[in-house]
């Protein structure tokens, strides 16, 4: 049965019909248009739903709406624009990370839950936070080079 849920993401409070166990996902993209958030797997294997929940990177595909009521969720939207990207969105753009792209919202997101528990990670605590997060195009040496400049630009800009 459909219930009134009230969410709080990228700032806004919102108001939405859904059920309880309707994945986030699923909301955010058909009900908020919040189209950063992609379906890949829909079993929390390959992390390109991934959200910000209280500074924590999550899978949307598989957590139920009802879960984000008083949470805050940051999803890819909330982090920049195309004229004021955030730091981390501009060193993925700088280093041409993407190839195909799907990924990408898993591994920026995921990067930002990273950065702000621990601005200046090692190599292998970058690699072991992306670890969930799949890609198929091979870009990972470009991913990692993006995930490094954006902590030096985090470290100096303080964002």
């Amino acid at each position: 049965m459909s219930k009134r849920l009230t969410i709080r993401v990228n700032g806004q409070t919102r108001t939405v019909e859904a059920e309880p166990d309707e994945p986030l996902l699923y909301v955010l993209r058909d009900d908020l248009q919040l189209n950063g958030p992609k379906f890949g797997c829909g079993l929390a294997q390959c992390g390109a739903c991934m959200v910000i929940m209280d500074g924590n990177a999550i899978r949307s595909c598989v957590t139920p709406t009802s879960a984000a009521e008083g949470h805050h969720i940051i999803t890819l939207e909330g982090l920049g624009s195309l004229e004021e990207p955030h730091p981390i969105q501009q060193a993925f753009i700088d280093e041409q990370a993407a190839q195909c792209g799907y990924c990408i919202n898993g591994m920026i997101m995921t990067t930002k839950a990273l950065l702000d528990k621990d601005p200046n990670p090692t190599d292998s605590g970058i690699r072991e936070a992306l670890a969930g997060n799949l890609c198929r195009c091979g870009t990972h040496v470009r991913i990692l080079r993006a995930v490094k400049r954006a902590a030096s630009r985090i470290e100096v800009t303080g964002q």
